[in-house]
């Protein structure tokens, strides 16, 4: 069973049957970065993969915030609309962020968190806010996004996964990649890891040059009981470049919470 249904201002698939899972994207990226484990899930569980709003098919009104925050709100709302029991929630790079502060505000909706190529505060030289934004300035967004895309994979990444990844991240018009950069820039939640409960799975593509590994061993420094795995080549999006290994870990994290 699929569908695509509007929450708010998201636009979410929904895919197969059982306890959730909740993928959520990262900066300018969209749901279409987890093709390779929505089909692969859905076999067991309710996967649910939404678009940001101002990502992908979402709608970008201009009287809202896109900002971590505003995001969290918008997960919560999702949670309500199609009232989840609690969710493993999957986060990539920003939408890992969004993720932690999620688990920090809504702990009893999560059964289990995973970080993916994230971070509670600091990212690579490509995605520093100034620097995405003197390229916004220089080259337009277009450009600057399909800039980070492809500094996003390692080099072993095909070129027709390049492409895919530029398709998807022309998508997201500049004032909304503009104020997502900033907010994201801003956030730090180390001071808060220690207070995330739930079980915790970060994952970190080695060769990963947008939110360093040393992020990702923070992360599982900083959160009792989290797990860290890394995962040979491979850069910002594991999920792309090795599904398997990626896949296998995230299988054997969700059948270990729920057993």
């Amino acid at each position: 069973m699929s569908q695509r249904i509007n929450i708010g201002d998201m636009r979410v698939e929904l895919h197969g049957q059982g306890k959730p899972v909740v993928f959520c994207h990262g900066f300018t990226t969209t749901s279409a970065f987890w093709r390779e484990q929505v089909d692969v899930f859905a076999d067991a569980y309710q996967v649910i993969a939404l678009n940001l709003p101002g990502h992908g098919t979402s709608s970008r009104p201009t009287d809202r915030a896109y900002t971590v925050d505003a995001f969290v709100d918008d997960l919560a709302m999702l949670f309500d609309e199609l009232n989840l029991e609690p969710a493993v929630l999957v986060g990539l790079s920003m939408g890992g962020v969004i993720s932690q502060r999620f688990a920090l505000a809504h702990a009893r909706r999560l059964r289990g968190l995973v970080l993916v190529d994230t971070t509670a505060s600091g990212l690579g030289e490509a995605v520093k806010a100034d620097n995405v934004l003197a390229a916004i300035e220089r080259l337009g967004i277009a450009q600057a996004s399909c800039d980070v895309a492809v500094r996003s994979f390692g080099a072993d990444a095909s070129d027709s996964l390049v492409d895919f990844a530029r398709h998807e991240v022309i998508q997201t018009p500049e004032f909304v990649a503009r104020q997502a950069i900033i907010s994201l820039n801003n956030t730090n939640l180390r001071d808060r890891l220690a207070d995330i409960g739930m079980p915790t799975l970060v994952l970190c593509g080695e060769d990963d040059r947008i939110t360093p590994p040393e992020e990702s061993r923070a992360l599982a420094s900083g959160i009792p009981g989290s797990k860290l795995v890394m995962i040979p080549h491979a850069a910002h999006f594991p999920m792309l470049e090795q599904p398997a290994r990626f896949n296998a870990e995230l299988q054997r994290f969700i059948e270990s919470i729920d057993a």
